[in-house]
């Protein structure tokens, strides 16, 4: 076991963890935020996505050790009530099907607004492919990172 510091969502917050723990387990079991979804556990979905000294990052395979000190922002620190551009964009949209993976997609379109605050299609889908989307709403992904931009982006 390690005391592991973590700067989640604004907050500091010390857990004592093996230090191999992923980042996942770390924020749904010892800090209860559960909006980051497990889905394959190896990195190939991006469910999982957070974003780490503001890049998007697939918790499921990152330690908790290797992100101690750095900025992390769940989806529940981008706007607790939804009014990030992304979120609204998202419920505008209507985006989501099943849902599972919408958590991992918003955290990489704000990541993707904050580098490109007017992206093109061609930065939507490079930034985009990595998260998987079982119901292929694609289309409706990439107009609602487009509406987010105009909402003023991340």
């Amino acid at each position: 076991m390690e005391r592991i510091q973590l700067l989640v969502n604004g907050g500091r917050e010390e857990i004592e963890v093996p230090p191999e723990m992923p980042l996942l387990w770390a924020l749904r079991d010892e800090l209860n935020l559960t909006g980051t979804k497990y889905s394959c556990g190896t990195g190939q979905c991006g469910a999982c996505t957070v974003l780490v000294d503001g890049d998007p990052v697939q918790s499921c395979i990152s330690t908790a050790a290797s992100v101690s000190g750095k900025s992390i922002t769940t989806i529940e620190g981008l706007d607790s009530l939804g009014g990030h551009p992304v979120q609204q964009a998202w419920q505008e949209g209507n985006v989501p099907q099943c849902g599972y993976c919408q958590s991992g997609q918003i955290m990489a379109a704000a990541a993707l607004l904050q580098k490109y605050p007017s992206p093109t299609d061609e930065h939507i889908n490079q930034a985009m492919s990595q998260i998987l989307c079982r119901c292929g709403t694609y289309q409706r992904i990439r107009q609602a990172i487009h509406r987010a931009a105009e909402l003023g982006g991340a």
